[in-house]
């Protein structure tokens, strides 16, 4: 038992080491993007900046380990430090650029990926990283949508395109999937600083937004 123990203790540590640069990056964009009021660009940039400087210390350490090495030469250390920038920039743009059309509803559904905020694109892509049957019903609306839906017109939706030219809010399908799967997602969005709300609509589904700063305290 205590071997047991012992071993998932270790799995334990090295998922939150793998974990933490994913944390930092998106959990700090949404902190200073709601907290601190930084424009978008701004908020994500800075989370980057730290996780720029958390992954270069995983690589020092790792070729430490790895090598045996004592010291870090400048043209070393200028290396790594353009390798994570390249895995950094890689990483973030293929989350935000696109996503799979067997993780939306339709492939209209798809298009409008790009219409959704980035730091809201960079939350969903990455929890699809492993969790990849999730399904994206809804990103963009127009008022007219609710009354094709029968649904009351919302004065305030964050589907709807805010000031900044972005949509703040996206629905995730959870019929059909296990209760524990979709209790993990929605900590796991909750645990990155967004906004949820489980709730009914046309069919039972996560609402997940990221209000804007106009609207604070919008769902």
């Amino acid at each position: 038992m205590k071997g047991f123990l012992r071993f998932l203790w270790v799995l334990l540590r090295i998922a939150l080491v793998i974990g933490l640069p994913f944390f930092v990056l998106i959990r700090s964009s949404v902190w200073l993007y709601t907290s601190r009021e930084m424009s978008t660009w701004l908020a994500f940039s800075s989370a980057a900046g730290m996780t720029f400087v958390l992954l270069l210390i995983y690589m020092i350490v790792l070729f430490s380990v790895l090598f045996g090495a004592k010291h870090i030469s400048s043209k070393s250390l200028k290396i790594k430090a353009f390798l994570v920038v390249l895995m950094l920039a890689a990483y973030s743009f293929l989350t935000m650029a696109n996503i799979k059309l067997k993780n939306t509803k339709s492939d209209e559904v798809r298009k409008e990926f790009r219409s959704l905020h980035p730091i809201l694109r960079l939350g969903v892509g990455s929890m699809m990283v492993l969790d990849r049957s999730a399904i994206v019903t809804d990103f963009s609306r127009k008022a007219s949508d609710y009354d094709a839906m029968g649904l009351k017109r919302l004065k305030n939706s964050l589907h709807y395109k805010q000031k900044d030219g972005y949509v703040h809010a996206m629905d995730l399908r959870t019929l059909g999937r296990s209760a524990f799967r979709n209790w993990v997602v929605e900590k796991y969005f909750r645990l990155m600083g967004f906004k949820t709300l489980r709730h009914g609509g046309t069919a039972d589904h996560l609402h997940i937004s990221l209000p804007p700063h106009d609207k604070p305290n919008v769902l």
